[in-house]
């Protein structure tokens, strides 16, 4: 009868588990995130139950919800080996999955089952609360969940872990989870030149009530090598080498350690043993390509006539593992930009061409994702495509991007320099004077935004543009 159906809508709506708490689909790649939470599911026997949990709801975006019922049976049991004294706590979001799945497959006797038994445990661990249970753990989850969706949830996951270490401050896992967004809020704000929360203490925090835990070990060893402080870095990296000398997560942060350390050859060895255990890894395959990207540099950069071949080996080597971090995460935005530049050193540019319009339509790009691809653009466009013209074009669109940050300063340096190189040739045009009046307008450099604009003026006087822009800042000053 459609009154039950409508009864159970809404019984299904008020559960709390990953199918109401709006995680879309196209913000992430289900492929690649499926093979990451099965790779930590054989590393991180710890949170199997959060892991099997998403795992389910993963299989059924991607259309298999008999494979979600199979991982939902393998969450419940790691929950009766793992929990069995609090398996109410642990097991509402894995049983909220289950009547959402049988709900799809139109199975709604077992739909209500399961609203059912939550219905059953809400009222056993709280004499108050029908349904809405806050439960620290769930909020967890939720945390869990919200992280591994990507940047565009990283506030809210935020908020899940705050509210979690409300009720248990000292949760180690709680705090590792609070620790880990913080830590990578921290790291976009800086892309973004905005004040930073700081994740140092947190991260130090974490490690203190979670001593075994050697992936949050190497984080605070990235932090501290951002905060200039090396050698305490190199400390906890090698602790956490010591402690887990074969997890892949461990030696991903270590190889970014020692790549940005300038170690590039150890970076490599620690990478290609990490690649054994976990040979999918986008993450790794990226890094690897970072190393070789930094050995082409150093290749350039340390002999006058680099042997043709050894630079041609690195080009290709840094070009296969680039290749390899996009298939197996199509969304992967920066390997992308490392590829199509790698393409342009080795002089392939109509796969470079091809590889940045790939890029740009990537659905899930932000203003300084934009305005970073502006920028490699504009490069690409300048150094070897030769179109000065061009390389303007795209260096303003990253400019006319409200937001600060990196790949915005990198477009306004980068044009300031093009355009003071072109007027110091004496190929005086009025178009670049007004070009960069606009680029001293939008830095707020108004006075000698004038100026530009006075000299484009002198050279084209009738300029409609040209006269409008000096009146405003007249205006405005």
């Amino acid at each position: 009868s459609t009154i039950s159906m409508n009864s159970l809508k809404s019984s299904l709506l008020k559960l709390e588990c990953h199918f109401t708490w709006t995680l879309l689909k196209q913000d992430v790649d289900l492929g690649h995130l499926e093979e990451t939470v099965d790779d930590q599911i054989e590393f991180f026997v710890e949170s199997n139950i959060t892991n099997y949990n998403l795992l389910s709801y993963v299989c059924h975006l991607k259309g298999s919800n008999e494979e979600a019922l199979r991982n939902l049976q393998k969450a419940e049991a790691a929950a009766q080996k793992n929990h069995p004294d609090e398996i109410d706590r642990r097991i509402l979001v894995t049983w909220g999955n289950y009547a959402w799945i049988y709900y799809h497959m139109k199975r709604y006797e077992e739909a209500q089952t399961y609203i059912n038994k939550v219905e059953n445990s809400c009222k056993k661990l709280s004499s108050t609360a029908q349904w809405k249970i806050q439960l620290p753990e769930i909020y967890a989850e939720q945390g869990w969940a919200l992280l591994k969706f990507g940047r565009k949830y990283y506030n809210r996951a935020k908020d899940c872990f705050e509210t979690a270490l409300k009720n248990e401050p000292n949760n180690p896992r709680f705090n590792a989870g609070y620790a880990i967004v913080m830590y990578r809020l921290e790291d976009i704000s800086l892309r973004r030149c905005e004040e930073r929360a700081p994740s140092l203490e947190l991260l130090k925090r974490a490690v203190e009530l979670n001593p075994k835990s050697t992936f949050i070990m190497a984080l605070l060893a990235l932090k501290l090598q951002d905060l200039k402080q090396v050698d305490e870095g190199e400390r906890y990296i090698e602790e956490a080498m010591q402690i887990t000398p074969d997890l892949p997560y461990v030696q991903r942060y270590a190889a970014k350690f020692y790549r940005r350390k300038g170690e590039v050859d150890k970076a490599l060895e620690i990478l290609k043993k990490a690649l054994t255990v976990t040979p999918k890894s986008a993450f790794l395959h990226h890094q690897v390509g970072l190393c070789y990207r930094v050995k082409l540099y150093q290749l350039k950069n340390n002999t006058r006539y680099p042997p043709q071949e050894q630079v041609e080996e690195v080009i290709r080597l840094a070009i296969f593992h680039l290749k390899t971090a996009i298939v197996q995460k199509p969304k992967f935005f920066y390997a992308y930009m490392e590829l199509a530049n790698m393409y342009a050193q080795g002089k392939r540019y109509k796969e470079a061409e091809e590889t940045f319009q790939k890029a740009f339509q990537i659905n899930i790009l932000f203003d300084d994702d934009k305005q970073e691809y502006y920028y490699h653009y504009g490069n690409f466009q300048c150094f070897h495509m030769k179109s000065e013209s061009e390389a303007i074009r795209y260096y303003l669109e990253g400019l006319k991007i409200e937001k600060e940050s990196y790949g915005k300063n990198w477009c306004r340096n980068a044009l300031k320099k093009l355009l003071e190189k072109r007027i110091r040739r004496g190929l005086e045009d009025a178009t670049d004077f007004g070009t960069l009046g606009l680029v001293h307008n939008l830095s707020g450099e108004k006075h000698e935004a004038i100026e530009c604009y006075e000299k484009a003026i002198a050279l084209c006087p009738n300029n409609e543009e040209y006269l409008s822009a000096l009146c405003e800042l007249r205006l405005s000053i």
